[in-house]
């Protein structure tokens, strides 16, 4: 079967197989590439597999692929496919994300695997799992579109990757030879050009107030492709390296990709002496190498950051391509580190919106969680490629008239049609052998990444939710007033980040109170307040929503008052016992019906809880 159809985050995805690409993993030391049978490597890592083309000669591809599976260096192949109207490959992971039915039992659950041969690689909980084919099942993909089939089965999803774009766009005008994105005098050394005095990120005069370029104890994890790990300004910087594909610390060179260079040398280009400067010099380096739609791979990059102690996550990729939408488990592996990062202060992390121009942001952007970053230009105008919606956050500094310089990944071939200095340079005029012009919402993000870490120089007490308020706060109003609405502009956000406004801000909180706290496991220390409460039995009937799980009795007590609170409703607490502990589930409402906790989960995922889900009362008794 040639086409098939299966369930993708939201939607439904159409998917035909490619007439001339195979997915293959070799065994560890064997490269792909150089092998007898392969014509060309066109995805270096794909969902685990390298995408290459083969020397079919005569044969199609699917009696090639079979022949290239009996070879001995050849340890799994796989098909690519397309999806309608796309030019992206798609590759299955041979994972498939299953929830049930409510009241399904694992029984039945278990019979279900064993019809597919399916192999049950985790339980996420009584509904919800993770499988795997195993040689006896069918290909991935079929075996999904036939679980979504099945009377039991609520949602059977394929874990697909594809290549994610990357937010970069080339200049196209005359470009400057210093960094006016951090501060903006109007006017430029080396061209007449005027730029708009002012239209800058604050970031000299957010120093000046710090009395620093920030502090070395932040963490700015950088989450792309192609970091150069021997680029002066970047080199001695790096904290914990990781590599999502190898899952090591070795940082692969020359393969291709070179985004992540100048993204990072953005945020946190080193103060040295020569060449550029970032936003926050000071800050520590977490290169993680490689993207992915894969959803084991979202979980690793995000679960890295979190465990390897991440501050700041910056990502300048994504997709706008409807097709392909974040899935639940995409969703939770963002909204956990934003939640459970920085030991329950959050993991402060930003997507770019994308350089498409389109009336949408990145699917990664829309999340709630993340600070969705748009482009403006050195005028203090809306970047004409940055993409608009309402999820913008802020919008700062990028390339749509001038440009910015950042630095260059000493294997980048530069921009594809050009020669000379006008690889990297749009004048022609080179400013060094490390550097290139550079721009897009690529740029943008981590710009605002680094002023995010200097709000935590000021104050390393913020809380994720805080700096995006902050962030939002202190932004400047660019573009004509009418395109604002209570505030929010689909182009600009809140408006062109203020770094100095925001660090002020950071300051001003430092002496306020702890900040409050979310889902956690660590003992209440301290007073944190007088409660009064009436205890009365539930029983054990009805559908209520589950917010959360907690080991401390003294948090439970803060949850149950900030929860009824905001959402008006009774809180039941569950006491039970995990792994020889006392656990505490608490659940917000108790209603006669599923669907009146349906509506109760919504506004309370759309009111900083996104992974509470219904729960049937029944199953906690």
């Amino acid at each position: 079967m040639s086409k098939i159809t299966v369930k993708c985050g939201k939607g439904q995805l159409h998917l035909e197989k490619s007439k001339s690409l195979v997915g293959l993993k070799t065994q560890e030391s064997v490269e792909t590439k150089d092998q007898k049978f392969v014509e060309k490597q066109v995805l270096p890592s794909l969902g685990g597999f390298n995408v290459v083309s083969l020397k079919t000669e005569d044969s199609n591809v699917d009696t090639k692929l079979d022949e290239v599976r009996q070879e001995d260096v050849v340890e799994v192949g796989t098909h690519v496919y397309f999806a309608e109207g796309s030019n992206k490959p798609v590759i299955a992971t041979g994972e498939i994300f299953i929830e049930f039915h409510d009241g399904v039992s694992e029984e039945e659950q278990s019979v279900v695997l064993e019809e597919f041969s399916l192999e049950l690689v985790e339980r996420r909980n009584e509904l919800r799992i993770i499988a795997k084919v195993t040689p006896s099942s069918p290909n991935p993909l079929k075996v999904a579109s036939a679980l979504q089939n099945i009377s039991l089965i609520e949602v059977a999803e394929p874990d697909i990757d594809i290549p994610l774009d990357e937010y970069f766009t080339p200049p196209e005008d005359h470009l400057i030879p210093h960094q006016w994105h951090l501060k903006n005098d109007g006017d430029l050394p080396d061209v007449t050009y005027r730029l708009e005095k002012g239209a800058d990120a604050k970031i000299v005069d957010a120093w000046k107030r710090l009395s620093s370029t920030g502090s070395k104890k932040v963490v700015v994890a950088v989450i792309d492709n192609g970091f150069d790990k021997s680029h002066p300004d970047l080199s001695a910087k790096i904290f914990k390296p990781f590599d999502i594909h190898s899952r090591s610390s070795n940082l692969p060179q020359n393969q291709g990709y070179s985004h992540g260079t100048p993204c990072a040398s953005v945020a946190i280009a080193a103060n040295n002496g020569n060449g550029i400067v970032g936003a926050a010099p000071s800050a520590k380096f977490m290169p993680i190498n490689g993207t992915s739609f894969d959803i084991r791979d979202t979980e690793r990059m995000f679960d890295y950051c979190i465990d390897n102690g991440a501050d700041i996550i910056s990502c300048s990729w994504g997709t706008t391509d409807s097709r392909f939408q974040l899935n639940s488990l995409k969703e939770e592996a963002i909204a956990k580190a934003a939640r459970k990062g920085r030991k329950g202060k959050g993991c402060i992390i930003l997507y770019a919106v994308g350089n498409d121009n389109l009336d949408y942001v990145n699917f990664y952007a829309a999340h709630p969680d993340v600070i969705a970053v748009a482009a403006s230009t050195s005028k203090d105008r809306h970047a004409y490629y940055s993409n608009r919606g309402k999820e913008v956050s802020v919008c700062a500094p990028s390339n749509g008239d001038w440009p910015i310089i950042a630095a260059r990944a000493w294997w980048d071939n530069g921009w594809s049609g050009e020669v000379g200095n006008f690889k990297y340079w749009t004048d022609g005029r080179s400013r060094g052998d490390r550097y290139k012009h550079f721009g897009g919402t690529s740029s943008a993000t981590p710009l605002v990444a680094g002023v995010c870490a200097l709000m935590l120089s000021a104050n390393p007490d913020l809380t994720a939710k805080q700096v995006k308020d902050i962030l939002q706060k202190t932004a400047d109003k660019i573009g004509p007033s009418w395109e604002y609405s209570n505030g929010h502009s689909t182009k600009y956000g809140y408006g062109r980040v203020n770094a100095d406004k925001a660090v002020a801000e950071a300051l001003r909180l430092k002496e306020s109170v702890a900040p409050p706290v979310t889902e956690v496991d660590e003992p209440v220390t301290s007073g944190r307040g007088l409660f009064r409460f009436d205890v009365r039995k539930q029983e054990p009937k009805g559908w209520g929503v589950q917010i959360g799980a907690f080991y401390e009795y003294g948090n439970v007590l803060i949850q149950v008052e900030k929860l009824q609170k905001k959402f008006g409703e009774e809180v039941i607490v569950n006491i039970n016992e995990l792994n020889g502990r006392t656990v505490y589930k608490v659940v917000v409402g108790a209603f006669a019906t599923k669907s009146e906790a349906m509506k109760l989960r919504k506004t309370i995922n759309n009111g900083g809880y996104p992974s509470a889900f219904q729960r049937n009362l029944a199953d906690l008794a």
